[in-house]
């Protein structure tokens, strides 16, 4: 699934592209998404301009003179910006038309993203007024995680990747911080201190800004706007290396499930 950084490595992608254009019209080759594509969208968007496209989680908010489309590219899905005519594939299933044959297309093989409509503000739309915190904004630090993690005694990896805690920390990353923060992803959420918090924080900002600065992760689905694979596979530490030696001290990393997930981790320098 795109992640955060693949997600905010989009939104700057398309940016300066439609940032400031009208949109002309809306072409809905397949509204059966995860939520359906509102039958009404065309007569809503058209005309108007895109003032701002923002990010709140993992869903991408294009934000209009008057209303905002919310948009989230589920398991597989992409965005991106043509600016020659290019027929549409069997998984194309959205274009928003610009002048001058600009257009944004959704690519989403799974049909698991959504292209959801609010006349609001978007971040009083039901699907994100309960989301907590972005990771790289001043909410987000050890102390927060402290706090929140009072009594919790779910498995420290599954609090860190619940969005009602912080948004965006998906599975890969997950596993990077913790590793690097050296907490074992399994421990109970409420037992860790507040000075392995802070270190974790610390980890799970640096980690996503690298892998934002790199482009995102390499995800077998997952390009950016225009169209190239993210490259901060690269750079991982212990995800998808289960049964490899551990980067820092030779052992073996172990790789569980954990939470219907794919876990991996050190079994020596993570405790």
């Amino acid at each position: 699934m795109p992640e955060l950084p693949e997600v905010e490595t989009t939104r700057r992608g398309i940016t300066p592209h439609i940032t400031g254009r009208r949109i002309l019209a809306v072409e809905v080759r397949e509204p059966r998404l995860r939520w359906p594509v509102p039958p009404d969208l065309q007569k809503r968007v058209a005309g108007r301009r895109v003032t701002e496209v923002r990010r709140r989680g993992k869903y991408l908010l294009l934000v209009l003179e008057r209303g905002s489309m919310i948009l989230h590219l589920g398991m597989s899905g992409s965005l991106r910006v043509l600016e020659v005519p290019l027929a549409p594939g069997r998984h194309d299933h959205v274009d928003l038309v610009f002048a001058e044959g600009l257009r944004l297309r959704l690519t989403d093989p799974r049909r698991f993203g959504a292209l959801l409509w609010t006349n609001g503000p978007p971040e009083s739309h039901k699907l994100l007024a309960g989301l907590g915190p972005e990771p790289l904004s001043d909410a987000f630090d050890g102390d927060y995680l402290f706090r929140r993690s009072r009594g919790r005694r779910i498995p420290v990896k599954a609090f860190l990747m619940d969005a009602k805690v912080v948004v965006g920390v998906g599975n890969i990353y997950a596993n990077e911080a913790l590793f690097m923060a050296g907490i074992r992803p399994e421990r109970a959420a409420g037992g860790i201190s507040r000075a392995r918090y802070l270190r974790l924080a610390e980890q799970v900002r640096s980690i996503l800004e690298q892998a934002i600065i790199q482009g995102g992760t390499t995800l077998r689905d997952f390009t950016d706007s225009q169209g190239r694979p993210g490259y901060f596979s690269q750079s991982l530490a212990v995800y998808g290396r289960g049964g490899l030696p551990c980067p820092a001290c030779g052992a073996q990393l172990r790789e569980v499930r954990l939470g219907q997930r794919s876990t991996v981790f050190c079994p020596r320098c993570q405790r």
